[in-house]
């Protein structure tokens, strides 16, 4: 049977479909500038092509390239609440570069991937604005990426973020469970609040009117001077600063690194060290943020503080003790606070990886 064309119509467009191809190239054009300011000398290739080109570093023996991929998660409900898009960006390359910066790497480039309902240009601008930064804080190209624009896919008005970043180590100082040991000690580096870790349980607590009941403007629990919103949406450290002073140290005191994200003080520590070691740490000289003081209020216990967000603590370095002055004073010198908060012990069998004390939410 053939079929028969049916009355006239419309012609039908990609952009009645829900895809404006014009929307998308609009963004581009906004971005291009601000992505030119991240360029690093070994890059090879500009944005708008197929695949981003990047040459190695130059004077490195045996260069080990290392990758991470991670996104924001549900934090980016709380940019769509308050129709701002500008610092979600350094979340999403904070959580990729502290990833790297742990195995010894310098970043070299990120590669940014944006899924919407709908493309609206001025949005995606904000969006890049915040991943520019974020490179910039990281010394880091950023090389490339995707807009993709997916009607039926996303709720009008939100979309979702991920990314790639690679950076390079030579193979002779790279950090980890390798070199850590018994006597190591512990040196904490402050969070600036969540970060972009367990959001929906921040905002069951916060938001939810069968707890705090709180409204995004509302001043925050235990620091009235900022609301809930400036509270939630405050981005994630990037530490590449403090990775960078701490290379140039004499002896390479420093053995291991633990970016405290998912799974908290609990879960994270312990990737950085072997089976047969465990970590004392005392967090009686970390100030608990103000955020997490009013979460913990809603009745989340202690262990569940714990292993759900970084309690003041973005990263956890594991240091030779003769190497700890050394360290806190490079620290020092590129404005980094730090703290010592505990030693590298032998593990006794059916201990805790990690034993904590004074932690006081």
């Amino acid at each position: 049977m053939v079929a028969t064309p049916g009355p006239a119509r419309t012609p039908l467009t990609y952009r009645e479909a829900g895809v404006d191809i014009d929307a998308g190239n609009e963004a581009v054009t906004r971005i291009k500038r601000m992505v030119a300011s991240t360029r690093r000398p070994e890059q090879l290739s500009d944005i708008g092509g197929f695949a981003g080109m990047m040459g190695l570093p130059s004077g490195l023996r045996e260069p080990v390239l290392v990758s991470c991929t991670d996104g924001v998660g549900t934090k980016l409900l709380v940019a769509i609440a308050l129709d701002r898009h500008d610092t979600v960006g350094i979340d999403l390359v904070a959580m990729n570069v502290n990833d790297l910066l742990v195995t010894g790497a310098a970043p070299m480039f990120v590669l940014d991937y944006i899924a919407c309902a709908k493309v609206v240009p001025a949005q995606i601008e904000a969006v890049v604005s915040g991943i520019v930064e974020g490179c910039r804080q990281s010394k880091a190209a950023l090389l490339g990426g995707e807009t993709a624009e997916l009607p039926g896919m996303y709720a009008p008005g939100h979309y979702d973020l991920a990314a790639f970043a690679v950076g390079v180590v030579e193979r002779s100082l790279t950090l980890g469970p390798a070199r850590v040991r018994a006597g190591d000690v512990a040196i904490a580096l402050p969070s600036s609040g969540l970060h972009s870790n367990g959001y929906s349980l921040a905002r069951r607590a916060l938001l939810d009117p069968e707890r705090a009941g709180l409204g995004w403007g509302d001043p925050l629990p235990f620091d009235p001077s900022i609301t809930v919103g400036e509270a939630m949406i405050r981005p994630t450290r990037i530490y590449a600063d403090a990775f960078t002073a701490m290379r140039a140290v004499d002896g390479a005191p420093l053995h291991a690194a633990a970016h405290i994200t998912g799974g908290g003080l609990l879960e994270n520590p312990p990737r950085a060290y072997a089976d047969d070691l465990a970590l004392r740490l005392d967090l009686s000289g970390v100030p608990l943020p103000a955020v997490m003081r009013a979460i913990a209020a809603q009745g989340v216990d202690e262990e569940e503080m714990l292993r759900t967000f970084n309690c003041g603590v973005g990263m956890l370095l594991y240091v030779d003790p003769a190497g700890v002055a050394a360290i806190q004073a490079a620290l020092g010198d590129v404005g980094e606070a730090s703290v010592v908060v505990g030693e590298v012990v032998p593990r006794e069998a059916d201990a805790a990886a990690v034993q904590i004390r004074g932690f006081a939410p």
